[in-house]
């Protein structure tokens, strides 16, 4: 009699299938193992044995020590998606599980290097996003940049400003092109997470999704998931997230003093400087009253004339905004030898490809012979202090010598 693998869980086969975003008649080609005892392996009612679930994991480029893991949920989370609406079912529940082997890469990194502490101000706003007026949401714009002590001086790198609050943010392909980005607080320690879809964009445009996530973490810390269900409702989010990060990028007053001319070539002038699309600055226009509905329309006329809408000037030449705080937290850990690659992929029970992607390293990185970086010499650190009796934390400083938004 054929026996299972002690300790399976068909919880974590689902887990893995669905992050790969691949249905169970995909994993059966893939592996050989037919759809039907997929099935059976994930809901528990009986259990592979060696040889079958190594080719399944093989198939899902997953650690074995994966499936032997506590089952876990992806139930009461609130995560935020931009473009929710459009995109797929299987597209979110992926994006999801990235989340959470996110989450599972800085809980561990995070026992040995100690990064910025979650820094988001309470905006005290209505629990109801539904009764947040406009109004509210410039205020709240101008609210967290002076909590943050920014002034209105043009935001030189957002992903270093959210670093630097203690926002663990990634930089992935999300394997859906309506699928921008996504943000969530652990509901155990309260940290936000924010990943940006990669499949398509600009350096403004994923510059404007994370402000948007920021908007949603701020604004709808407390919405019941009941609203983001009902399409109405959802939309009205949606679009209080990109009100925030409209008059978070680009405040009202400073916009309004630089634009010399309501003219595209004057907000061209304007671009490199604020860092935003030309679209964006056209909304703001128009939010300012500076602009009649006729003549944004003309405007929206002249940006496809020029073929703008498509590529705007400067695109190609801008580069991304890169996260950094997960990937200097990493090289530190294994460039101290707390920790080795090994380690690292065995605690997380994630692939060395998974962690190389959510946490920004080159693919392969971890693959190779890695050479240690003398990080202590490269960026400051605290005194090594001593967390309990089984790790050396060493304190990952906010760069300050970075200023936030001059970047």
């Amino acid at each position: 009699m054929k026996t299972g693998t002690p300790g399976f869980v068909g919880a974590r086969l689902r887990e893995a299938r669905e992050a790969r975003g691949i249905t169970a008649a995909s994993l059966s080609e893939l592996s050989g193992v037919s759809p039907q005892a997929i099935s059976q392996y994930e809901n528990g009612a009986c259990s592979p044995n060696s040889k079958t679930l190594e080719t399944m994991a093989s198939a899902l480029n997953m650690p074995l020590p994966f499936f032997t893991a506590p089952s876990r949920s992806l139930e009461g989370d609130t995560i935020f998606f931009r473009s929710m609406s459009a995109a797929t079912i299987r597209a979110r529940t992926s994006a999801k599980w990235k989340v959470k082997w996110l989450i599972d890469i800085a809980m561990h990194i995070g026992q040995f290097i100690s990064s910025p502490a979650a820094n988001l101000p309470d905006l005290g706003l209505p629990t109801d996003p539904l009764l947040i007026s406009d109004d509210d949401i410039e205020n709240a714009a101008q609210d967290a940049r002076r909590y943050w002590g920014m002034g209105d001086s043009p935001i030189g790198n957002m992903i270093l400003l959210l670093e630097n609050q203690g926002v663990f943010t990634a930089r992935l392909e999300l394997g859906a092109e309506s699928l921008d980005s996504l943000s969530m607080l652990d509901p155990e320690d309260g940290r936000p997470y924010i990943i940006l879809g990669t499949d398509k964009g600009t350096a403004v445009r994923w510059r404007f999704d994370a402000a948007h996530e920021l908007g949603h973490l701020l604004l709808h810390q407390h919405v019941n998931k009941r609203i983001l269900a009902r399409t109405a409702d959802f939309k009205r989010i949606e679009e209080q997230a990109h009100r925030f990060a409209a008059a978070f990028l680009l405040p009202m007053e400073p916009f309004c003093e630089d634009l010399f001319a309501v003219s595209l070539d004057a907000m061209r002038a304007m671009k490199p400087r604020w860092k935003v699309s030309i679209a964006l600055m056209i909304m703001r226009a128009r939010q300012a009253g500076f602009l009649s509905e006729e003549a944004e329309k003309r405007l929206w006329t002249n940006l496809s004339r020029r073929q703008w809408r498509r590529q705007e000037p400067y695109d190609l030449e801008m580069p991304a905004e890169e996260p950094r705080l997960l990937r200097r937290a990493t090289e530190m850990l294994l460039s101290s030898g707390m920790q080795t690659i090994e380690d690292l992929t065995a605690n997380t029970q994630l692939s060395s490809a998974d962690i190389e992607r959510l946490v920004g390293f080159p693919l392969g990185y971890l693959t190779n012979d890695f050479t240690p970086i003398n990080i202590i010499q490269r960026q400051p650190i605290n005194t090594p202090s001593q967390s309990g009796a089984s790790a050396r934390v060493i304190q990952l400083k906010s760069r300050k010598n970075e200023t936030d938004h001059n970047a």
